[in-house]
């Protein structure tokens, strides 16, 4: 299976086949974690047809409901995790974080939310999968080593510049006690700058958030279209910086190398499709 990476870092992530070869992307820093579950799906191994095909984990699009139901039971099986004992976030591209406890079981895939405008979730409950989903938009996963409490959260421009890793990482030290220093963090699949091209109403919401030097890393000036500025935005490097700026460690932060949008035969991608395609997740979780 071809994979293109953003510039050849493939010691970061890994794509791995699970049960019944239905592949998964994990990070290789999580390898040794053994208190998770992790991963992000690809478009393979489900049982959608035409441009959802075929593992669409996305509700509301137009895939019928019991193709997506069934997908989660596949790639739930791949994770070693039943959809009875996922939670999905209702992502509105916030900065709301939400505790997820016992009481939210199968909720946004086997049964309705009781809770509405959350990109991120937090846990320290065993058993309980958090899940989020994506088709461009970066997945951010935080691992507390100590207290063995993970957040996973959902981060597009809207919400990388609202800083959700720091909203994650806060909420976590207030549920959980826990210490920034003691996390491993990892950001995952998403679309890589070259193709994520913004406009000047974007880059106002990046300016004066970071220095003048972090900010030549996470926009890149492109010549004018039509007399209006355009930007390449880089937001893996943006929520690299928010994760540091909430406290974790640089060396614990980890950043994918695959992109979604360099990758259409493996993962959808919203911009790639123009809007015509399914969606995947990511999912984190604290085993029994």
């Amino acid at each position: 299976m071809s994979v293109k990476y953003l510039s050849g870092r493939s010691r970061t992530t890994e794509l791995s086949a699970g049960q019944d070869q239905v592949p998964v992307i994990k990070a290789r820093a999580f390898g040794e974690v053994d208190f998770i579950l992790h991963g992000f799906s690809t478009r393979i191994g489900g049982v959608s047809e035409g441009k959802y095909a075929s593992m669409n984990l996305a509700f509301g699009r137009g895939d019928a409901e019991e193709n997506v139901k069934e997908n989660f039971r596949i790639i739930g099986e791949a994770l070693g995790v039943s959809p009875e004992n996922m939670v999905m976030a209702k992502q509105t591209h916030s900065a709301n974080v939400m505790r997820a406890t016992d009481a939210h079981r199968g909720m946004g895939i086997l049964k309705n939310r009781d809770f509405d405008e959350v990109d991120a979730l937090v846990t320290d409950t065993r058993g309980l999968c958090l899940v989020t989903g994506h088709a461009d938009c970066i997945p951010l996963f935080f691992v507390d080593m100590v207290r063995k409490a993970v957040g996973l959260a959902h981060s597009g421009w809207r919400g990388t510049a609202k800083d959700i890793a720091g909203a994650t990482v806060k909420k976590m030290t207030e549920e959980f006690g826990s210490n920034p220093k003691d996390m491993i963090a990892f950001v995952g699949p998403g679309i890589c700058r070259d193709h994520y091209e913004v406009g000047e109403d974007v880059e106002k919401e990046f300016e004066g958030r970071y220095t003048d030097l972090r900010l030549t890393h996470i926009l890149k000036r492109m010549p004018d279209k039509n007399g209006e500025k355009k930007y390449l935005l880089n937001l893996h490097m943006a929520n690299y910086y928010n994760m540091t700026a909430a406290g974790i460690i640089s060396t614990n932060i980890y950043l994918t190398d695959i992109c979604t949008c360099c990758n259409p035969g493996l993962l959808f991608s919203h911009r790639y499709t123009k809007g015509e395609r399914g969606g995947m997740c990511a999912f984190l979780g604290i085993r029994e």
